[in-house]
């Protein structure tokens, strides 16, 4: 485990590597010492993504303020939302 004891480059590998984890000690295979170090190392990758995730808030709340520093927040609506549906319909599609 020395190899991933460093925090890995970016937020995929450390959620990849929490998901392995989770897997391992779900399993039930893993001896109580192995078990805790696991776990210790879920933390520590726990604590990574969480800072990364949060780092990545103020990014977005840095780019979305205006120029009064208020934010210009728009709610998320994923693709199956009924009541987008007739409204995305009347607007253009960009092309990405």
């Amino acid at each position: 485990m020395s190899d991933t004891t460093s925090p890995p480059q970016d937020f995929a590998a450390t959620v990849e590597q929490l998901a392995t984890i989770v897997e391992r000690l779900e399993s039930g295979e893993l001896s109580l010492e192995d078990a805790l170090t696991a776990f210790e190392q879920g933390v520590r990758l726990t604590r990574d993504a969480q800072q990364r995730l949060d780092s990545a808030e103020l990014k977005v709340r840095a780019l979305s303020e205006d120029s009064e520093g208020h934010l210009n927040v728009t709610p998320f609506t994923g693709p199956d939302d009924p009541k987008d549906a007739a409204e995305d319909e009347s607007k253009e599609t960009p092309p990405w």
